[in-house]
């Protein structure tokens, strides 16, 4: 089956990585993420022809690149980013 391609997966994780820039938020950055993990482990060969489990491997790698981008970004608890200074003061 297409799954079973490591070229799927990463196809899968360009498209959602693609597709943040005209979102807002991480989200499908994360489950882009996601899908380029699963792409590796499959390349490598690590991740066998099961759907289940490459669904559940680009879940949990989501859910990872997904808090460690908002570790990364800065905000944490839903408050939101407080810019102290303006970009034409100097």
């Amino acid at each position: 089956m297409i799954w079973q391609q490591a070229w799927f997966w990463a196809a899968a994780g360009v498209v959602l990585a693609a597709l943040e820039m005209v979102t807002p938020g991480f989200y499908l950055l994360g489950l882009g993420f996601g899908a380029l993990i699963v792409a590796l482990l499959v390349w490598i060969g690590l991740l066998g022809a099961s759907l289940p489990w490459m669904i559940f491997v680009m879940a949990v790698g989501a859910l990872v690149s997904w808090l460690a981008l908002r570790r990364w970004a800065g905000i944490w608890r839903n408050e939101p980013k407080i810019w102290d200074r303006d970009i034409n003061d100097n």
